[in-house]
């Protein structure tokens, strides 16, 4: 008999991801060296490793979970072994994150991959510390490793949730480089993934936000999300028939922050006036709203060129025959190329700088986040640090 069809689910999920991570590896040089007699050994033990700062004490690995000796397929050919590659979850504690740890535990030996897991301490809450260090020991009871939970100090930008989301990407990138970690799994469901897109929808960001959260994302590719196909009651069953303990996050609960509300007023809601699906057909509208604006990206690439001068200014009568989609995608990329911060950089600020070219009557100059300032200057835009 085989497991649970949520168990399944989430196991065909990750493993579908693990393959496409071991796609995408480079193959490794054949060094075929060997170490010098008397050279010092790297240090590989639990006792040998020292935490980096912001980081407790990892829990040590259980022998059952230890894998001395790498997998069969990270040896070459001559008996050299190939250091496997690390995929990390990170994990709240919460019925996403631990299925997702569950369902990696369970995939990446069977392809030789190693898996750990992170949990970041936002010491938003009382007692967050000792809830990291259980988290931490769920996640080496899972046979992860290695298991570590790092604490961060959430600033006061952007306001309390784009905060602590920048804190925390923040630690797991720096977890990711620590590690050597080639990948880091994220437990964002389908669910998710609808409520990022009715927040973009309210910001009237443009297709962009539309387009939610991307399966791949970050520095080459590191951040995957395996679940963003999958419900979030799905995660949940999982986690109930392996008998996993959770922690609901009374964070998720609380009307004071956006996402909350969305949650549990927004979408039943709308389910209830347009019936049950919503949450389908807004991920469903996320993945087209993507491969639209990727394919508008593509272009303005294209187009960016063709629109500079010699000196390598933007010319106003080539840009204002481009299609305005087009056109504001190479304004938005030359303003961050300016120095503009890419989250403080809205729909109102390229419309501005769009005006200057179909509405030009004499304006003067804009100024955009991070100090830069927009304006036309002899049929030439010039964006620069003001």
């Amino acid at each position: 008999m085989g497991p649970h069809p949520a168990v399944a689910a989430i196991r065909l999920a990750v493993r579908r991801v693990l393959h496409d991570i071991l796609t995408e590896q480079p193959p490794a040089p054949d060094t075929r060296r060997t170490p010098a007699r008397g050279a010092a050994r790297p240090c590989t033990s639990d006792a040998e490793r020292v935490p980096a700062p912001g980081t407790r004490r990892s829990m040590p690995t259980p022998a059952r979970a230890r894998h001395d000796e790498p997998p069969a397929s990270s040896r070459r050919p001559g008996g050299d072994v190939l250091p496997a590659p690390l995929v990390l979850v990170a994990c709240s504690g919460g019925a996403d994150s631990m299925a997702l740890a569950s369902a990696l535990a369970f995939e990446a030996p069977k392809l030789g991959i190693r898996a750990g897991g992170i949990t970041v301490d936002h010491g938003l809450q009382p007692g967050s510390d000792l809830r990291a260090d259980e988290v931490v020991l769920r996640l080496t009871e899972l046979g992860l490793a290695p298991a570590e939970s790092i604490a961060v100090t959430v600033g006061r930008d952007g306001g309390p949730e784009a905060a602590a989301r920048d804190a925390r990407y923040a630690a797991l990138d720096s977890a990711a480089e620590r590690h050597g970690a080639t990948a880091v799994l994220l437990g964002h469901t389908r669910d998710d993934q609808a409520e990022t897109v009715l927040l973009g929808l309210a910001r009237g960001s443009g297709i962009r936000s539309l387009s939610g959260m991307a399966a791949v994302s970050g520095a080459d590719g590191r951040y995957r999300r395996p679940f963003l196909h999958l419900d979030r009651q799905t995660a949940r069953k999982a986690c109930m028939v392996q008998s996993l303990p959770v922690w609901d996050d009374p964070h998720n609960a609380d009307p004071a922050y956006t996402r909350s509300r969305l949650r549990h007023e927004g979408l039943p809601a709308l389910e209830k006036a347009l019936g049950k699906g919503v949450v389908e057909a807004l991920a469903r509208t996320a993945q087209l709203s993507r491969d639209d604006a990727d394919a508008l990206d593509a272009w303005a690439s294209q187009a960016e060129a063709s629109v500079r001068d010699a000196a390598g200014l933007l010319e106003c009568a080539k840009l204002y025959a481009l299609p305005p989609a087009v056109r504001r995608r190479i304004l938005r990329r030359a303003a961050i190329e300016a120095g503009a911060p890419a989250g403080s950089l809205f729909a109102r600020h390229i419309e501005e700088i769009d005006r200057l070219i179909t509405g030009w009557r004499g304006q003067g100059a804009i100024n955009l986040p991070g100090k830069v300032v927009a304006q036309r200057q002899g049929g030439r835009l010039v964006i620069r640090q003001g």
